[in-house]
């Protein structure tokens, strides 16, 4: 097990000053753990994925595999398993010789070879599987062979870009416990990229969200979904209602705001807010946190149902408050209710969080 650094690391594609592909992203992937990069198409996740497999040279910063900087190292020299979104198996060998193919490479000898790859396909439960071919196999199992090629080698860090992407909703609910439980297993440091939030809150030790080429938030899956830091990670992790409202104090970990009954709260913020009086706060809170009553009590607020929608799980609402839209996912709603009924929305202050722009 090794950590991985990457130090201030940018990414260019021309000298035209263009805007860059990565910019400035700094993240100390600790040793042994599963650290996933988050974030939509075009964010910059997958180029800074191949930055530390060796595919691109940063354009300034450094990469460092525990004390050993590898910046400028090329990729057949960095001992990193890759796994990648079209697996990238070769359809004319077996299994075991696509499992082996690594080996080959490092002329690892004909009998150790065997009994590694053996192992690992029996890592990802293929014991018996090493004779047949690609084409014989489902997306599913596929899969796993390109993970036990990635792992059969040993490599000090394991780069999984979208794995999961080409497999359907069922499979890929299957295979993400699979691939975590064999990544706790190898205790291998991994580095994955996907655009998919349930996919990495299930799966990671700690998460990265990106936007626009640069990190937005670190940190672990409750963490980053209860405390977002800005608009944009509250709004991607999940679903989220970011409300703007006026300031009528700020301290230094409450900011007291004015909901839309002219009710106050004090909702918690971080330290670096950086709000004072007479402002306008963000404020996150989740659908699922909201109550529905029909009360008037402080921090409940009255709206119109404009939109319903029965997902089995929950009634998806939309309520107009005062001019804005707000989400609310209730598990036992009111009987009957309808769009166009008048609801009283019960907003807790221990569900609400400030955010920044």
């Amino acid at each position: 097990m090794i950590d991985v650094t990457l130090e201030s690391v940018s990414k260019r594609f021309s000298r035209a000053g263009d805007t860059a592909a990565v910019d400035d992203v700094d993240i100390t992937i600790a040793a042994g753990e599963f650290f996933t990069l988050l974030g939509p198409s075009g964010c910059g996740k997958t180029t800074t994925l191949r930055m530390v497999a060796g595919f691109y040279f940063p354009t300034s910063g450094r990469i460092r595999f525990g004390d050993q900087d590898v910046t400028r190292r090329p990729p057949n020299k960095r001992d990193t398993g890759m796994v990648f979104q079209n697996y990238a198996l070769f359809p004319h060998m077996s299994v075991a010789q696509n499992v082996a193919y690594g080996l080959k490479i490092r002329k690892v000898g004909r009998a150790e070879s065997k009994r590694r790859v053996e192992e690992a396909l029996s890592q990802v439960h293929l014991a018996g599987y090493g004779e047949r071919r690609i084409d014989q196999l489902s997306g599913g199992q596929q899969q796993r062979v390109a993970l036990a090629r990635a792992l059969v080698i040993r490599p000090r860090t394991l780069l999984l870009d979208e794995p999961l992407s080409n497999l359907d909703a069922k499979l890929r609910e299957e295979t993400r416990v699979e691939i975590r439980r064999i990544q706790r297993e190898a205790g291998t440091t991994s580095l994955y990229v996907t655009h998919d939030q349930a996919e990495a809150m299930a799966m990671s030790d700690r998460i990265a969200v990106m936007e626009s080429g640069r990190v937005r938030q670190i940190g672990a899956p409750q963490e980053i979904y209860h405390r977002p830091a800005t608009s944009f990670v509250a709004r991607f992790i999940g679903r989220s209602n970011v409300l703007s409202l006026p300031v009528l104090g700020a301290g230094p970990e409450t900011v007291t705001v004015r909901l839309p009954d002219s009710s106050q709260v004090g909702v918690a913020a971080p330290a670096d807010h950086g709000l004072a009086t007479g402002g306008t706060a963000l404020v996150s809170i989740r659908p699922e946190h909201i109550g529905l009553t029909s009360a008037t009590e402080p921090g409940v607020v009255t709206g119109r149902v404009t939109e319903l929608e029965f997902t089995g799980m929950s009634t998806n609402l939309l309520v107009d408050v005062a001019g804005e839209a707000v989400q609310v996912a209730a598990v036992d709603p009111p009987a009957g209710i309808a769009v166009g009924d008048q609801l009283g929305l019960r907003l807790p202050r221990e569900r609400m969080w400030l955010v920044r722009p």
